[in-house]
């Protein structure tokens, strides 16, 4: 085997080269999944587009395809703008997703004086100074975007669990002969947070001139949401194309229902994996506490031998690529 590092112990260089490979596996792992949600996304395409009712006989085959070509269209501009923002990542988006009315100047503070009070509380423990830029940078750059991201995902499901009763009182506004600004107005003013926001926020946008499309885009910004995305297609065809939109809304909640339903069900059947992929993780943190209670002196060397330090780094890349691999296998996207 090549020596990675000149001059070191063999046990060394076998685990950087053990750490490499399992580098190599988890970005061709990741890779496996994304492109497993690019065949989950053309399923959805074909299933948005079975959402549409059609007329029959000829005509009701060539408005079909007409439909599916416009849904097929305005997937592929949602993909684009979501790629397009994936890809710029901004703080400020971020922030706008989590309905928080920080300046990204602000959150960059905030994250600066997390990042020193974490440094400063590492070196008063009379650690290694080496891991002091380390922990600035995991507590300054990493904690603070894991809380924002989870803001963002408790928001998000929130969303998505009232999302269906709001389609299905614009169903029942239509059906009554209410106009859709008129049951979205409703859905705002009477729906629990953060629909009611959400939808506040599209009659806003229609108050002040802007059309229907520009105010369901904005929506899409702060709540990028699969569900969401379906609600904005089935509304920009309808105005497009005509049909009966209260019976495309109804068939478009029992999809959102029937989702959350699917949900439901992976989240059951995949709790025992959780639960084990967890306690596999914990295993070595909760070992080598129990040594360290145990018997320090012999555990101890681990911690002040230099070498010691090159396999904890060398063990946590390590768990660290093992425990994102079993949350990639233990969660599901759909």
């Amino acid at each position: 085997m090549i020596a990675l590092i000149p001059g070191a112990p063999a046990i060394v260089n076998f685990i950087l080269f053990a750490v490499l490979v399992g580098l190599a596996v988890g970005g061709a792992t990741i890779y496996s999944v994304q492109s497993a949600a690019r065949a989950r996304l053309n399923k959805r395409i074909a299933a948005v587009a079975g959402i549409l009712p059609g007329a029959k006989g000829a005509a009701g085959a060539k408005a079909g395809g007409q439909r599916r070509k416009l849904v097929q269209a305005k997937l592929k501009e949602i993909e684009d703008k979501a790629k397009a923002k994936k890809k710029s990542g901004s703080i400020r988006e971020l922030l706008t997703m989590a309905n928080l009315d920080w300046t990204p100047t602000r959150f960059y503070v905030v994250s600066a004086i997390v990042g020193l009070v974490a440094g400063l509380l590492y070196m008063a423990r009379g650690f290694a100074p080496i891991g002091f830029p380390l922990v600035v940078l995991a507590m300054g750059l990493g904690f603070p975007r894991w809380v924002l991201k989870k803001r963002i995902a408790r928001r998000q499901k929130a969303f998505t669990l009232k999302f269906a009763d709001a389609v299905d009182v614009i169903v029942r506004g239509i059906k009554s002969g209410l106009p859709v600004g008129e049951c979205i107005t409703m859905i705002g003013r009477e729906s629990p947070e953060p629909v009611g926001l959400e939808f506040r926020l599209i009659t806003e946008g229609q108050k002040l001139g802007m059309t229907m499309d520009e105010v369901l885009a904005r929506a899409l910004l702060r709540m990028p949401t699969q569900e969401l995305k379906f609600f904005a297609i089935v509304l920009s065809i309808q105005q497009q194309t005509g049909g009966n939109l209260a019976d495309t809304l109804a068939k478009l909640s029992d999809v959102l229902r029937q989702r959350k339903k699917l949900k439901d069900k992976i989240k059951a059947l995949s709790s025992e994996a959780k639960a084990s992929a967890s306690i596999i993780g914990s295993l070595p943190f909760l070992m080598t506490g129990i040594l360290a209670l145990v018997s320090p002196n012999y555990i101890g060397t681990l911690f002040s031998d230099p070498i010691g330090h090159i396999l904890i780094a060398c063990g946590f890349a390590w768990m660290g690529t093992g425990i994102f691999i079993m949350t990639k296998m233990v969660n599901f996207d759909f």
